[in-house]
């Protein structure tokens, strides 16, 4: 016995309709977004006002031994 299953060609229409709508103005929003509110990604600028302790300066890299002590 098999199981039957009508969609109508309205709700098919309303779906790809909803979904182009929500891409399109999701687009447009991240794009305004974008312009007025841009965001850097990294560490954050301490609160104005407060003074910092610690330079700025980048940490020296730590390496890793490269077993010339056991020659």
């Amino acid at each position: 016995m098999g199981l039957v299953m009508v969609i109508s060609l309205p709700l098919i229409f309303f779906c790809l309709l909803l979904g182009f709508g929500c891409y399109f103005l999701g687009r447009a929003k991240g794009r305004r977004d974008i312009r007025t509110n841009a965001q850097t990604f990294g560490v954050p600028m301490p609160p104005p006002g407060i003074a910092t302790t610690h330079s700025l300066s980048q940490p020296q890299p730590i390496f890793k031994p490269d077993n010339a002590i056991n020659v």
